[in-house]
């Protein structure tokens, strides 16, 4: 099976895995043997551009334009329709906007954005049209983003996304956790990223060396790690081997998936995903309804659908392996659970 295959060649870092990753439609369908007349609704010049790691290439099943990988990261000519109800900032990123890169929408919880680069680009993500360059971009930058999370002693978690916060090298990305951590009040930092479900290799010896130095005995801290793994072929040999890395290192694994259509929208999809999540030590946390941004109306499956998969769920797996329905509407002061 194509979750079971993984890249032999020579390692190499991170750095070099995102640098080789495919940018090209043409190179993407070459490499999985596909032809044009198997996606006759591709999108050769997409305005969000393609951006996939080998490593996620090597997951797919070759000759298959259906394959539930594929369909993640592959751009089509729908994402060009205007469709009534999805829009540019479907989750109200704009209207929680409290300095440059924070986001405060819970009362308790800050979100920074860290960055706008990803390990990949999903053709439904909710921040495709994110006005990352209002963004900070160096430790210097942060200083009245953080100055904001000092001042508003409520905010007991940082979140850091973006982007996606492991697409910082190490220095960077730990310079500013350590800032964040140095915040008496601020209990929890919370990583959300889809880089390791990507290239595990970025879980590398130096970020897990720095971050035990933060989670250590003595250390008040805690800090979990939200994944984003939407099928169970994505879960790989490297990608366990990373997850058993960060488990070691006594952070709390989480995983979010999205309700996607033709990707993950059968029980069995279901099923497959939350066993391989929870074997694999990772708590099956939120199954997302779609967030309506443009681009990605094809993908949208009934909320209904979302309730049946999860009470199906329920039926045949353990409670701390079915995960929560939910959705998120701007404005709201919590997500909305549906199931």
């Amino acid at each position: 099976m194509g979750s079971d295959r993984h890249i032999e060649s020579i390692a190499v870092t991170w750095q070099e895995s995102l640098r080789r990753a495919v940018r090209s439609v043409e190179e993407l369908l070459t490499l999985l043997s596909l032809t044009r007349e198997q996606l006759p609704e591709l999108d050769s010049n997409p305005n969000f551009p393609l951006l996939v790691p080998r490593e996620y290439i090597e997951r797919m099943e070759k000759s298959d334009s259906c394959d539930p990988l594929l369909l993640q990261v592959l751009p089509l000519a729908q994402e060009n329709a205007q469709v009534t109800g999805f829009g540019f900032d479907p989750v109200g990123d704009g209207l929680s906007a409290r300095s440059a890169g924070v986001l405060h929408k819970y009362q308790s919880r800050a979100l920074l954005i860290a960055t706008g680069l990803c390990a990949v680009h999903c053709r439904y993500c909710f921040r495709r049209h994110y006005p990352y360059e209002d963004s900070p971009t160096s430790l210097s930058q942060w200083d009245d983003s953080l100055r904001y999370i000092q001042d508003h002693r409520a905010i007991e978690e940082v979140i850091l996304s973006g982007g996606d916060p492991l697409s910082l090298g190490n220095a960077k990305l730990f310079g500013l956790i350590n800032r964040i951590s140095s915040i008496e009040h601020v209990s929890r930092i919370r990583i959300h990223t889809r880089f390791p479900v990507m290239i595990p290799n970025r879980i590398d010896a130096d970020f897990i060396e720095q971050l035990e130095a933060i989670v250590g005995a003595e250390s008040s801290k805690s800090i979990y790690m939200v994944l984003h793994v939407n099928h169970a072929n994505e879960i790989d040999r490297p990608l366990m081997q990373a997850i058993a890395k960060l488990r070691r290192s006594s952070v709390v694994l989480l995983n979010q998936a999205v309700l996607l259509r033709g990707v993950n929208d059968t029980l069995e999809a279901q099923k497959d995903l939350c066993r391989k999540l929870a074997d694999s030590g990772v708590i099956p946390y939120y199954l997302h309804q779609l967030d309506r941004v443009a681009g990605a109306a094809h993908y949208e499956c009934d909320e209904s659908l979302g309730e049946a998969l999860v009470a199906g769920l329920r039926r045949e797996l353990s409670g701390y392996a079915v995960p929560r329905f939910v959705k998120e509407t701007a404005g709201e002061l919590s997500k909305t659970l549906i199931l």
